[in-house]
């Protein structure tokens, strides 16, 4: 009886789990999935993480390539990060070039790291005017069920961090690049944003960490990124109905919360990578 009136009457059969404050999963409200990371498993990368958000899955790996900075911006390097949805992870997404979806995910990503300070981009920089890093990172879902948006920023964050780039010195007779694979050195990590992904439901109704079927039923949905300072990095809110301050309020402190509990788990399983080696 309940899959047919699942299938038949979607938004009721979720509301009558909501009127319960509870989902059709088990999970309370304000309750996210379990969130799993694995880092530094793309041995040929100079970064990558996976992550895990219940059944959503994304691999993000950062490829650092040496380029001449920009004439804007002389003594910086650049980031560029791609947020690719093949059709693999769902039925919803078709072969071909990046749907809206994925452009609008790879833009958000591009706004976060440039509104949270992650990295300064003048430490990408080698040789003023001459010489930079550029760090491609490429954001692939496997899986997805919702709430891909938090799942990019950890993987991204947790990569970044995993990163190590090679050694380089601008030969002075030559002026050509030579790089050092054996020596290796991290990233400056100077911000930890997080994301914290909401649905509106009937206009009122707020839950955190919406799978692919609580998204598609919703009248709202929102991403706030804070950082480890409770610093408001990004509130993204693709259209549906307003919020109240009152609830904005409530999903900037569940994300603050929620930043905590994300930079635990990298610092934990980077130290866990780290003894591993």
């Amino acid at each position: 009886m309940a899959a047919g009136f699942k299938t038949a009457e979607p938004l009721e059969y979720h509301r009558s789990f909501l009127k319960e404050n509870c989902r059709p999963d088990g999970r309370e409200l304000s309750e996210f999935r379990t969130t799993t990371l694995n880092i530094g498993s793309i041995s040929t990368a100079d970064g990558s993480a996976l992550v895990k958000l219940g059944n959503t899955t994304v691999i993000c790996g950062i490829k650092a390539e040496l380029a001449n900075p920009t004439v804007e911006a002389p003594g910086k390097g650049y980031i560029v990060p791609n947020v690719d949805l093949p059709p693999l992870c769902s039925s919803r997404f078709r072969p071909g070039p990046p749907g809206e979806q994925a452009q609008a995910a790879s833009q958000f990503i591009a706004d976060v790291i440039e509104s949270s300070d992650l990295i300064q981009t003048e430490d990408l920089c080698i040789d003023r005017g001459k010489l930079c890093w550029v760090l491609y990172c490429d954001l692939m879902c496997l899986d997805y069920d919702g709430n891909v948006l938090d799942a990019c920023i950890i993987a991204l964050l947790a990569a970044l961090k995993n990163t190590q780039l090679p050694e380089v010195t601008v030969n002075a007779e030559t002026s050509t690049p030579e790089v050092n694979l054996e020596k290796r050195r991290g990233l400056q990590i100077q911000r930890h944003p997080v994301g914290a992904s909401f649905c509106v439901f009937d206009d009122s109704i707020l839950i955190v960490d919406p799978t692919s079927e609580e998204e598609s039923l919703a009248t709202a949905q929102l991403t706030v990124v804070t950082d480890e300072e409770d610093r408001l990095c990004t509130v993204h809110k693709p259209g549906g109905t307003s919020l109240s301050g009152e609830k904005l309020q409530e999903c900037i402190s569940r994300a603050a919360t929620r930043q905590k509990e994300i930079q635990k788990l990298i610092d934990k399983v980077l130290l866990s990578v780290k003894t591993a080696q």
